[in-house]
């Protein structure tokens, strides 16, 4: 079994690199647009954790926030919680759901909570293996 290492993903430039992974999940996000959007949420505390293989390679990362909201109370929210592809169903999104509950409940948070796509059912597989509920929808309206 592979051996992996969950630290933080520190700093612009070593979120940056993780690009080719993000775009596993978000196929049409340009390198440009990613920058634009790390700079607007590292400016509303956005913080970024990574599963790192033996070579150093990050094969499964996510971001998260620290926050509050009336119907949750203080969470920690998971943001783009993506699997290298070559690396699912080894235990890597387990390492990475694991830690980020160990920083929820460091830092006292009532609430775990995420966004998963509608069409990624392995993904909500795993997520209600892992003991999360679906609460309510997310609505969206692009404008």
């Amino acid at each position: 079994m592979a051996t992996y290492i969950v630290r933080e993903v520190k700093g612009l430039p070593e979120m940056l690199a993780q690009h080719p992974l993000i775009l596993q999940l978000n196929p049409h996000m340009g390198l440009p647009r990613y920058e634009q959007l790390l700079r607007q949420m590292l400016q509303n505390g956005y913080r970024m954790v990574g599963a790192f293989d033996e070579a150093g390679n990050c094969v499964g990362l996510s971001g998260f926030w620290i926050s509050a909201k009336l119907y949750s109370g203080k969470y920690l929210e998971a943001d783009n919680f993506v699997v290298d592809a070559a690396h699912r169903s080894g235990g890597v999104g387990k390492l990475l759901s694991d830690w980020m509950l160990e920083e929820a409940q460091r830092h006292h948070c009532d609430t775990l909570m995420l966004d998963a796509y509608v069409t990624n059912s392995a993904a909500h597989r795993f997520y209600f293996r892992e003991g999360f509920h679906v609460k309510s929808f997310h609505f969206f309206k692009s404008l």
